[in-house]
């Protein structure tokens, strides 16, 4: 039986989604756009089109929800890293929008460029529990117009896995849909697996974002996985407490579902958050907090509760640099979500409030994740475990390293394995160099970047994503 964690009463999951309700039909959300107010209100919405807001019912998010799909596919170049949401795996991705790393080489904090993206890909490729990757960094030797196409574009070269981004602008999307179709390899492969997907981010309080909202909506029309992504920060974007909070978020969430349920019904959506605590001296959004790692948990009960796919942060941590502190934050931030269920774990490799990316850090992180799938994957008692012939045959102060279990049990998923931790004894700890863990997630990462690329691209293929990014390079300022 899996371990489980449970935030949320069935009475408290009804309030929050009642105090949602209340949001969305007595104080309104503001949607930038007059086609978007037009869709609105044919929908049945109460709007003002001079202060731009929208009323939304209970009934049209109901009506919204019950058009919404209930499983949604992530396709790859990979066939085997296709997989669906809502899953009771545990997965890993990446955070997006980063502006700083880590220079393995150096060990130096500097701005981030495209060949760091290009590391991170290939790093996150190979790490088994990675199944889609959002581009982590915003490379400064990127011209501004064409930084999204182009990112996107070599975080396809460098994995065979699902890619994630964000469109940002109405006149990037047929680059992201050109992109689409190349690695899919045709219309209708990338609208029966797409192999891309995009974030959108709605802006808290109750704003969704004018030009990502036109672009994301005209993305729709292709069938793109679209992950719906509140940042409500307790005192600051969101109110002080954490169950309003936790309910403005879900109302951002219903908000954009009703808009994008009317305008392509059917389109795949994914609710998500992250939801932080606010440092009550300085202001700073806070991912390391217990209070963040609460909300996103009570998050993620609600996308259960409405029986939807969903995508939670974690992870998180406020750390300046990996150290002790990022590794306890971290462990924080994921294990309640892990025990809670499973699911994608949205920020890996990422410090300083997922401003700053380590490859070491990836690769530490996703230890961690392991080992927390490991505490939720919990005991198994199936009868091929009962043991009890093994116990009589040794008797009494024996061993039992020469049983056949023994051997098969040591190679089965119910141990857990790690290539980074030290667990020898000191004397071959000391002989080995008296090495750490950052040291040997650093030979970890040396052995990732030297070897070959797991599943390359071919010739033509990377020709075709490199004339996309051409083009998008001359046409995108």
């Amino acid at each position: 039986m899996k371990a489980h964690l449970q935030f949320l009463s069935e009475q408290e999951k009804k309030r929050v989604h009642s105090d949602a309700i209340r949001i969305l039909s007595e104080v309104g959300v503001k949607f930038p756009k007059e086609e978007a107010l037009a869709i609105l209100e044919k929908g049945g919405a109460k709007v003002d089109c001079d202060k731009q807001i929208a009323w939304i019912s209970e009934s049209m998010v109901k009506d919204a929800l019950g058009k919404m799909p209930k499983s949604v596919c992530f396709g790859a170049r990979d066939p085997n890293m296709v997989f669906h949401l809502p899953t009771e795996e545990t997965w890993v991705n990446l955070d997006g929008c980063g502006i700083s790393v880590y220079d393995y080489k150096t060990g130096k904090k500097r701005e981030a460029v495209l060949s760091d993206l290009a590391d991170a890909a290939k790093v996150f490729d190979a790490l088994p529990l990675g199944n889609h990757l959002w581009p982590p960094l915003s490379p400064v030797d990127v011209p501004h117009g064409p930084r999204s196409i182009i990112s996107t574009a070599t975080t396809f070269l460098n994995t065979s896995k699902h890619v994630s981004d964000e469109v940002k602008t109405i006149e990037e999307v047929p680059f992201a849909v050109e992109l689409s179709k190349a690695i899919s390899g045709g219309e209708k492969q990338m609208r029966e697996a797409p192999v891309y997907s995009v974030t959108y981010c709605t802006i808290s309080p109750l704003c969704h974002d004018a030009e990502m909202m036109e672009a994301t909506m005209e993305l729709s029309k292709y069938g793109a996985p679209i992950l719906i992504y509140p940042m409500c920060a307790t005192g600051t974007t969101g109110p002080a407490s954490l169950s309003s909070n936790i309910a403005l978020a879900v109302a951002e969430n219903l908000s954009a579902i009703v808009l994008f349920q009317l305008y392509v019904p059917g389109c795949p959506l994914v609710f998500g958050g992250s939801l932080a605590a606010v440092d009550m001296k300085s202001g700073l959004f806070l991912d390391g907090m217990p209070e963040t790692a609460l909300m996103l948990c009570a998050l993620r009960e609600m996308y259960e509760f409405y029986a939807i796919p969903g995508i939670m942060s974690a992870c998180g941590t406020d750390s300046k640099k990996p150290d002790m502190q990022a590794g306890i934050e971290k462990v924080f931030t994921t294990l309640p979500l892990i025990l809670g269920g499973g699911g994608v774990m949205q920020g890996i490799g990422m410090s300083e409030c997922s401003m700053t990316l380590s490859l070491e850090q990836m690769v530490i992180d996703h230890e961690i994740v392991k080992h927390c799938k490991r505490l939720r994957d919990g005991i198994d008692f199936a009868p091929e475990k009962d043991f009890f012939e093994d116990i009589k045959a040794v008797g009494h102060g024996g061993h039992f390293l020469t049983r056949k279990n023994t051997r098969q049990s040591f190679r089965s998923s119910e141990f857990c394995r790690t290539e980074l931790f030290e667990r020898s004894s000191y004397d071959e700890w000391l002989s080995l160099g008296s090495p750490d863990l950052w040291q040997n997630a650093h030979k970890k990462v040396q052995e990732i970047l030297a070897a070959e690329q797991r599943i390359p691209v071919s010739p033509n293929l990377e020709k075709l994503i490199r004339e996309i990014m051409a083009e998008a390079e001359a046409k995108l300022k």
